[in-house]
């Protein structure tokens, strides 16, 4: 099987207004004691983080493959030590994930998109991109299928959506020299527009939706990779792929292969 995780930056830094799924019906807040909220008839999602604690939620359905869309407000001004998520996890120690963490920084400074891939349990893949004003749309990763290689591919386990808000100022901004500022708390993310064009996982068999022929066999065309080649060479600050010093005796397998 060919097909490949493609990570596309559908991320903006306001909410714009657009036709959605409702969070009431298709979402569910799993965490945080009253600090997720849905509000506008379901058309707003907000996650609050205080000193107390954080919050998030999950979809209510797994999904096999597919594409997923998802405007986000990040946490304005001085938003250093938190961390907002957006990923698709399976359970159990041999989980596929695949995470997006914006990682907060101080008033005036870009925020961090730190992406990561687990295939099999198996994560460590981590890259990390300084985020541009306007992203919608634009490629920022391809992890392609290299089982040939002897690599596990995220394929065949049923996943949810996740989305959190966190503190995590040990380890999120500038490697955790810059502390979580709890006079600005609380600290709001704030999420809209979520669409699940994918295929339902029920009973361990994957239903597919009818536009499916819209992303099934979808690939980079000759601008998508002028893209991707544009963010990786103006906006990647960490590639796995790239650290020496992690990898002394050579890099992962996928790493041979072009553009993962």
């Amino acid at each position: 099987m060919g097909r490949l995780v493609l990570f596309r930056a559908w991320f903006l830094a306001a909410l714009v207004a657009a036709a959605s799924a409702n969070f009431l019906s298709d979402v569910e807040i799993s965490w945080g004691g009253g600090r997720g909220k849905i509000l506008e008839n379901g058309n707003l999602l907000q996650l609050t983080l205080d000193r107390a604690s954080g919050s998030g939620f999950q979809s209510k359905q797994e999904y096999l493959f597919g594409r997923f869309d998802m405007k986000m407000k990040l946490v304005p001004g001085n938003s250093a030590g938190t961390v907002t998520t957006y990923y698709l996890s399976s359970l159990g120690p041999t989980h596929d994930e695949i995470d997006f963490e914006f990682l907060g920084n101080a008033s005036g400074e870009p925020y961090v998109l730190h992406t990561n891939v687990y295939s099999q349990g198996k994560g460590d893949r981590e890259q990390q991109f300084y985020l541009w004003f306007y992203v919608d749309g634009t490629p920022i990763r391809v992890f392609r299928n290299s089982e040939s290689l002897g690599v596990p591919y995220p394929k065949s386990q049923a996943m949810r959506l996740y989305a959190s808000l966190w503190d995590g100022d040990d380890w999120a901004t500038r490697g955790g020299l810059v502390k979580t500022d709890w006079s600005q708390a609380p600290f709001v993310a704030s999420y809209q527009g979520y669409t699940a064009d994918a295929c339902v996982s029920s009973a361990g068999r994957p239903s597919c939706s009818a536009s499916r022929g819209n992303w099934w066999d979808q690939g980079l065309d000759s601008g998508a990779v002028q893209k991707l080649k544009w963010v990786r060479d103006n906006y990647m600050i960490y590639d796995y792929c790239r650290d020496t010093k992690r990898f002394p005796q050579g890099f992962p397998p996928e790493c041979s292969s072009p553009r993962n």
